[in-house]
């Protein structure tokens, strides 16, 4: 297995995820442009410095009518004139491939600093239309055509699957996202800061929680967001000379010490016939983070003191646990009845508020999670932070657990 070259996260911006930028009559260019100029100006970075950009964006053809997301970096700012760009998309991952792509160029040396903004504008268009869209990012004519919201359906297939081979009951479900929706309470950025939730209400079935499909209720779901965010990726060479011109030592800048990338099959009914018999539900999902802390040096996820992972719904979160290694596989309920993923435990998960509380703007969700990444080994979460926190690892996936990346921050 191929290490990583030492990458440095010099910082970053992310948009306010409550904002709802139709109602707004903004363009997704201006949350492109409000973060890029928000990352710039927090770093003290020049734009004439960016020596490339990559985009993370799932569908602005469907929901914005436009492709071509690359080229539009270069609208925000003269300096970007003729900059080399380009636009990544693996459904909800995109973030992280934009990120994979980047570290991959200054790896190669073909660049020093990059700039990797993951954007995606959703509330262009009614639930029902955006669940279509979003069922794109599963075997559409197999998994989605003519199903409404067809990814809480998906999404409900893993908790049976779960509940098949291991148990599972809905409280720990309940509690998952209970956390998140707290969490996010102390997140400014965080779309349901201001929101209403606990545990009794995530329980809930009546017409307060409604059904979505199958086991997955309103309280069990991400959100549907507008936003974007922005890290700014360098090399050693630049990292050196920027921490000299800051007057700051090298070894406080966060490195992206290590990562994974597996893509499964698109279906997840293959997924799991593949799975049969093997100790993880997803097991490319399971290498995706083993890949990660292997090639960052971490023995096992003791030596993490959080995660920002996918909880595109609290099953998706729930299988993180066991796959992150918190407990056996199946075990998960541990984790939650032990307090571990909360706020103060062990590992915290989602300090942020995660897509649940939050917000999931598709595309922007992999560089979200990977700059609140940046934020805590830095101290500089504000009211979210985890205390001493020196290594985080991230999970981000794309479709029903088909394409996913795990990314390992930290300063020495």
């Amino acid at each position: 297995m191929a290490n990583s070259k030492n990458l440095y996260i010099l910082g970053g911006h992310q948009t306010d995820f409550a904002r709802n930028w139709s109602k707004e009559n903004k363009h997704f260019v201006a949350m492109m442009r409000e973060a890029v100029l928000g990352a710039l100006a927090s770093t003290g970075i020049e734009p004439k410095e960016i020596d490339v950009a990559h985009v993370g964006n799932f569908a602005a053809e469907l929901y914005a009518k436009q492709g071509h997301l690359g080229a539009f970096f270069n609208e925000i700012d003269p300096a970007f004139s003729g900059l080399p760009t380009s636009r990544h998309e693996a459904a909800c991952a995109s973030g992280s491939i934009a990120i994979l792509a980047a570290s991959a160029e200054l790896e190669a040396e073909r660049y020093d600093l990059a700039c990797v903004v993951g954007v995606e504008q959703m509330k262009t268009v009614g639930p029902g239309v955006g669940g279509d869209y979003l069922g794109t990012a599963a075997w559409y004519e197999f998994e989605a055509e003519g199903i409404e919201f067809p990814f809480p359906k998906l999404f409900g297939k893993l908790g049976d699957e779960y509940d098949k081979r291991y148990g599972l009951r809905d409280e720990h479900l309940a509690e998952i996202s209970a956390i998140n929706y707290d969490n996010a309470k102390h997140n400014p950025n965080a779309q349901t800061r201001t929101w209403y939730m606990n545990k009794d209400h995530a329980m809930s079935r009546d017409e307060h929680n409604g059904t979505i499909g199958g086991r997955i209720h309103i309280s069990d779901c991400s959100q549907v967001t507008d936003g974007a965010a922005v890290i700014l990726l360098a090399s050693e060479r630049f990292a050196t000379a920027y921490a000299k011109r800051r007057g700051v030592p090298l070894s406080s800048i966060p490195r992206l010490k290590g990562w994974g990338h597996h893509t499964a099959r698109l279906r997840f009914e293959d997924k799991v016939r593949e799975s049969a018999g093997a100790r993880f539900v997803l097991p490319h999902v399971r290498s995706t983070i083993t890949d990660a802390f292997e090639r960052a040096g971490v023995p096992d996820v003791s030596a993490i003191d959080g995660i920002e992972t996918h909880d595109c719904f609290t099953t998706s979160e729930y299988m993180a646990i066991d796959h992150f290694g918190l407990t056996a596989p199946g075990e998960s309920w541990k984790a939650v009845e032990e307090g571990t993923i909360a706020m103060g435990g062990a590992t915290p998960i989602n300090p942020s508020g995660g897509l649940i509380g939050a917000g999931h703007p598709v595309g922007a969700t992999g560089v979200r999670q990977t700059l609140d990444a940046y934020k805590q080994v830095r101290g500089e979460a504000g009211d979210y932070q985890v205390e001493g926190a020196k290594t985080f690892a991230t999970l981000n996936i794309g479709g029903s657990g088909t394409t996913s990346v795990s990314f390992v921050v930290g300063v020495d």
